[in-house]
């Protein structure tokens, strides 16, 4: 006979996601809250709570999904890029690359400032640089947010993930899995890690749309597309998974190719439906879940200088380019706080290195801070600076 406990340990994630999704339906009803940070809420503490109960998981077919989860968000990130728009407006790559160099070596002087380590201290700042898409794509659908400031933190999230994932890499390569201490090896092998990544996504690209034509549903914009999108997305992710690659510009890469295939997303595949909805809630609860209290607390006081950091710079800099690229300096401040979500990013990007035999949480105290409050805060944020630019429905209706 089975043992009962045995039985309610095998529920416990089950019923986390259940519990996570409908505080997340209530509380976004309630109070306007976006769903992701009650999930991330939800997760943090069923994490922790569920130590020692929660029968044992298989940590890579966790990870798994929750990077399917995050492919879906960034196909779509990717689909959303305009390359006509950054070669007609270079100041929006000019205002990428400022804020994101800006941002690596503020946290780095700040975190060495508090005798952090300097291999710590420089994957901290690759990670701080990076602003998430995950938070930006559903916070954005969700509040069917469009617009200048919009657009704009969706291509500067787009950037500075990229220059992120090469950044972190290569620090990795320099100081965790080389003794050489080589900087041009491990930017080499950076960069072989982005190139395969991209050149996946590219091939998918290509060849999904070219099926969707044969299959004379190019134009499709019900269930049909959405499923073949889906699909190719879970495939890609799941080889960059097994070869130790970046899901990150894989799934980018793709979208991108596609849009600029011509093959065309109705408004009914954001989010990809159902599927991307029960992915996202995995994908949130699950990031949030992987930090422990003890961590958090220990670097809550320097996370907490840092977020303010990371945030000043973010929206100083999308400020002070705001004019010479178009907008206006309000318009272009509201832009780099919606910058603001990084946590599933960061989390994920750490887990993969795990994957690895690496834990650098242990060395990354600040880091689970800074997860946890930008998991939390950051959606909330980007949420009232879309809601600030008018750029909502109720608020253009007003």
């Amino acid at each position: 006979m089975t043992d009962p406990y045995v039985s309610l340990a095998q529920l416990a994630w089950p019923l986390a996601l259940v519990l996570s999704w409908m505080a997340g339906e209530i509380l976004f009803r309630w109070t306007g809250l976006p769903r992701i940070s009650i999930y991330g809420l939800a997760g943090f503490a069923f994490g922790n709570l569920a130590k020692g109960f929660a029968a044992p998981t298989d940590d890579n077919a966790f990870l798994l999904l929750a990077n399917l989860g995050f492919g879906l968000i960034l196909f779509e990130l990717g689909y959303r890029i305009n390359l006509r728009w950054l070669r007609a407006n270079p100041w929006i790559v000019a205002t990428s690359l400022a804020e994101s160099s800006l941002t690596f070596v503020a946290v780095v002087l700040v975190a060495q400032a508090f005798r952090m380590p300097a291999l710590a201290a420089s994957l901290l700042a690759a990670l701080a640089m990076a602003s998430s898409p995950a938070g930006l794509v559903r916070v954005f659908n969700e509040q069917q947010a469009g617009g200048q400031v919009t657009e704009r933190a969706l291509h500067l999230s787009a950037l500075n993930c990229v220059l992120a994932v090469f950044a972190y890499n290569a620090i990795v390569g320099i100081g965790v899995f080389q003794t050489s201490g080589n900087l041009g090896h491990a930017a080499a092998a950076s960069l072989l890690v982005l190139g395969a990544s991209a050149l996946l996504g590219s091939v998918a690209g290509m060849l999904v749309p070219r099926w969707l034509r044969g299959m004379g549903r190019a134009g499709s914009s019900g269930g049909d597309a959405t499923m073949t999108f889906a699909l190719a997305v879970l495939l890609l992710v799941a080889v960059t998974h097994v070869l130790h690659l970046s899901p990150v510009l894989a799934a980018l890469s793709f979208g991108l190719v596609a849009r600029h295939r011509r093959s065309a997303l109705g408004v009914a595949q954001r989010n990809f439906g159902a599927l991307g909805d029960l992915l996202s809630v995995m994908l949130f609860v699950y990031a949030a879940s992987t930090l422990d209290w003890q961590h958090v607390w220990a670097g809550l006081g320097l996370g907490t200088l840092l977020v303010i950091v990371r945030l000043t710079v973010k929206v100083g800099v999308c400020a002070a380019f705001a004019r010479v690229s178009g907008i206006s300096v309000r318009k272009g401040a509201l832009s780099g706080l919606a910058l603001a979500p990084m946590g599933v990013f960061a989390v994920l990007l750490i887990e993969q290195t795990r994957r690895l035999g690496v834990d650098l949480f242990h060395s990354l105290a600040p880091l689970a801070a800074i997860a946890l409050l930008l998991q939390l805060a950051g959606p909330l944020i980007s949420q009232r600076a879309v809601i600030a630019a008018n750029e909502t429905p109720y608020d253009k209706e007003a």
